[in-house]
């Protein structure tokens, strides 16, 4: 793999799913997962086997169909989970297994009930249990994020001794500034032995709304994987979201980072997604939101008539949105009235649209958003056209 190259890890239908309500069946995840494959993702993280027979027969499914993506399975440092999840992969042309246990204190004094040796010990021997299976073997550390670097160093060089292909770094609770999570980074590449023989991997939760931002730092500082959802969707406050790396990267091209995202799929598949899970998605969010690419504002609108650039640093069609949009608010000025007449058939003379404007402020002034329909009737009652 190329040094700028960014593999993208999907876990919409894992991690994503974990969203309360928001359960999909086996059928709706083979849909989502071709479309992630077309989409370009580098690893479609398919469901965690062990947890129910439905969750393994959704990652066996999707096995068989993927054409291009590796396909991924969770299971914890369990055997039974290692076993569990081999069998469900037998089908895929590129089987990833994703064990782990948690290494910060509070795991393992309040969740385990061990030791830091131990946890390392057991940690190196699902490893290789699962290395017995495939060859493509990723560890996650779950919360990374607080805990001690040295400590997190001793843990990565035992599982890379131990086969693992792909270091997972989680900061599973949202907590870590980016700054902090890219010294995290920064700190393993410097003095974790046989590092170049895995690949570091980010997995960050948006608990403090951090997670994009410690993803971007984290790459920037040497981790070449981004674990992340579509819309930013998973537990409690959500993932990393995938849009939101991807044209990132796309967008910062002094990066030189790059990803195998066929961005122009953005759009649909986010909404795809949000209808499958029912799971609205706000419309500010950034790229894919309804309000991504709208304006109201005359001032902003008057400068995206002019050149779209003036207030849009993405094209719209980058991520598969049709064009911007121009929506008529009592906010709006005399140039988006204007536009907006043009493409229901007026052209309107400079005094024309003085007349026609006085009239549509008092019609905005009652209604949120002045729409097409309106517009006819706007300029009917102006009387301009006799």
């Amino acid at each position: 793999m190329s040094n700028t190259q960014i593999q993208i890890f999907d876990t919409t239908l894992r991690d994503g799913e974990q969203v309360p309500g928001c359960k999909l069946n086996t059928p709706q995840k083979i849909i989502i997962s071709k479309q992630l494959d077309l989409l370009g993702v580098d690893v479609i993280e398919a469901g965690f086997p062990v947890s129910s027979p439905g969750d393994f027969k959704s990652v066996e499914e999707i096995s068989k169909i993927v054409k291009n993506a590796t396909v991924c399975g969770l299971t914890r440092s369990v055997e039974n989970d290692i076993k569990v999840a081999a069998e469900a992969l037998k089908y895929a042309k590129k089987p990833r297994i994703h064990t782990g246990i948690g290494t910060s204190d509070s795991h393992i004094v309040h969740k385990f009930k061990s030791n830091k040796d131990a946890i390392i010990e057991r940690a190196a021997r699902a490893v290789s249990y699962a290395k017995s299976f495939v060859d493509d073997v990723e560890f996650y550390a779950e919360d990374a994020g607080r805990t001690d670097n040295e400590y997190l160093a001793r843990v990565c060089e035992a599982v890379i001794k131990a086969g693992a292909t792909v270091l997972n770094i989680p900061d599973t609770t949202g907590y870590c500034l980016p700054h902090e999570y890219g010294a995290k980074i920064k700190y393993l590449k410097e003095n974790v032995k046989g590092i170049d023989k895995a690949i570091i991997s980010c997995h960050c939760h948006n608990d403090l709304g951090l997670a994009t931002a410690n993803s971007i730092e984290g790459i920037i500082n040497g981790a070449r994987q981004i674990e992340c959802t579509i819309n930013g969707i998973g537990e409690r406050a959500g993932n990393t979201a995938l849009e939101e790396v991807v044209m990132i990267m796309k967008q910062h091209p002094y990066l030189n980072l790059d990803t195998n995202i066929n961005t122009q799929m953005l759009y649909g598949i986010s909404q795809l997604v949000s209808e499958s899970m029912g799971i609205y998605t706000q419309p500010n969010k950034a790229i894919v939101g309804a309000n991504a690419f709208a304006h109201s504002s005359g001032i902003h609108q008057d400068g995206v008539i002019k050149n779209r650039e003036t207030y849009e640093i993405i094209d719209p069609k980058d991520v598969g949105v049709t064009e911007s949009a121009i929506v008529l608010t009592a906010r709006s000025g005399r140039a988006a009235l204007a536009y907006r007449a043009k493409n229901v058939g007026y052209e309107l003379t400079k005094l024309e649209l003085d007349i026609v404007y006085a009239e549509f402020l008092n019609f905005a002034d009652t209604k949120k958003e002045v729409i097409d329909s309106d517009i006819h009737e706007i300029i009917e009652i102006s009387k301009i056209y006799k």
